[in-house]
């Protein structure tokens, strides 16, 4: 926006400058030196003036009038210079920003790119002839990143840089290494490592054989100790126990361990991991996964509500399975039956471990995490991830305290309801 009194003068409504004409105003701005005009003695107030006339001839005089110019002006003019200025020193430090990037990236390229087979093949002293390269008993033929030496005593082939100076030189990888690196440099020698490096890795993925997940071996001697941890001491109803144990859901192992099973999300859910809570004891705080297993692709979940084959509606997640169980038991028996609607309950303890793609659609996902500082962030970071997701705090430390304290409450009414009832009876 420009100054008013550089050129608000001229076009605003109502002020004398608005009758100036454009070629008088410059007249007026070009015209002579301002201590030529400050010095022109009609700017000098005359004997027995008033103030007031003496004001107001001074703003209606055309020399007051061309240093009112001059001055705004100056001032719009060395504004705009400074900014000018400004713009031209961020420039050139964005400029210098932006040069330093695309040398890290072309660096950062370079490096990630293999040396071309024909230059390494001129610096082993090898010559072109006949579309091989030859020298030292070596006829080799280089097809991109690939070569094969044709020699009768050779006849093989590699891939890479370094492969080619190993099996010319018949050296091993770190003499290649340096080698290339007297030669290339330190980021051609850095370059070709990763090339021979993303070259083993891709050949591991394709031949070596996967170990498949195994559970933990089950100890059906030990399960009623879990039984009673979970019922008892966890407070979990045991009609709900033994159906996630006859699901195959939750069962005991050698180190009586409760084993809750975590699966993939398919049609048919495969295990893919195990996560362990120890109940031996009176203190037992272990807890952990089991070796090997996959915590981006499988979870402990069950479904509950609607029919069995109606797509889920909702989805509650939670820190772990005895929360994921607890909090379903406290819907229940609020409820007092299941969900109306299909609803599963999972096991997160880490949004890491979200399984995204599959509960992007969903449009009621409830975040029930702990209500402490970890739980608060976690649930943000759902929140970023499942933007439909709601927050859900429960009122005691975990669902499964809140659940041990609501059957507390309801023996606590059960008494007192008995305890009426003999009242009522001695009463008659």
């Amino acid at each position: 926006m420009y100054p008013r009194g550089a050129f608000g003068r001229i076009f605003a409504p109502g002020s004398k400058a608005t009758h100036t004409k454009v070629k008088e105003y410059y007249q007026a701005v070009n015209s002579e030196p301002l201590t030529a005009v400050i010095t022109n003695n009609h700017l000098a107030p005359t004997p027995f003036e008033s103030a007031r006339n003496y004001v107001a001839r001074i703003q209606s005089d055309e020399h007051f009038q061309a240093i009112n110019h001059q001055l705004a002006d100056r001032s719009f003019m060395a504004e705009r210079l400074e900014r000018a200025e400004q713009r031209a020193r961020a420039s050139e430090k964005e400029r210098e920003r932006l040069e330093e990037i695309v040398r890290e990236l072309e660096l950062k390229t370079q490096q990630l790119r293999d040396l071309a087979l024909e230059d390494v093949a001129w610096e082993l002293g090898l010559h072109h002839e006949e579309g091989k390269w030859k020298g030292h008993g070596h006829i080799i033929n280089i097809d991109g990143p690939k070569f094969y030496d044709f020699a009768p005593e050779q006849q093989k082939g590699s891939g890479g840089a370094i492969d080619l100076v190993m099996h010319v030189n018949n050296c091993n990888v770190r003499q290649a290494v340096v080698w290339l690196h007297e030669r290339f440099g330190e980021a051609g020698a850095i370059g070709a490592a990763i090339a021979k490096s993303r070259q083993v890795t891709a050949e591991i993925i394709q031949l070596e054989p996967r170990d498949k997940f195994r559970l933990p071996v089950e100890d059906k001697s030990k399960w009623i100790e879990v039984y009673n941890y979970l019922t008892q001491k966890r407070g979990i109803p045991e009609n709900f126990v033994e159906v996630l144990r006859k699901r195959g859901l939750v069962y005991a192992d050698a180190q009586q361990n409760a084993v809750f099973v975590m699966r993939n999300l398919s049609e048919e859910p495969q295990a893919l991991g195990a996560f362990l809570r120890g109940t031996r004891g009176e203190n037992n705080t272990f807890k952990g996964y089991e070796k090997g297993t996959k915590r981006r692709e499988g979870w402990f979940y069950f479904r509950l509500g609607g029919q069995p084959t109606s797509p889920v509606e909702k989805v509650v997640l939670l820190k772990s399975p005895i929360d994921a169980v607890s909090f379903a038991m406290l819907e229940y028996q609020r409820l007092g039956d299941v969900p109306p609607n299909r609803t599963l309950y999972m096991a997160v303890d880490n949004p890491k471990s979200l399984p995204v793609e599959q509960l992007q659609n969903i449009p009621n996902v409830q975040v029930a995490f702990d209500s402490d500082d970890a739980g608060n962030a976690a649930a943000r970071a759902t929140k970023e991830l499942l933007p439909q997701s709601k927050r859900l705090k429960c009122k005691a430390d975990d669902w499964n305290q809140q659940l041990l304290d609501y059957g507390q409450q309801l023996r606590q009414q059960q008494q007192q309801q008995q305890q009426q009832e003999q009242d009522d009876e001695l009463s008659l």
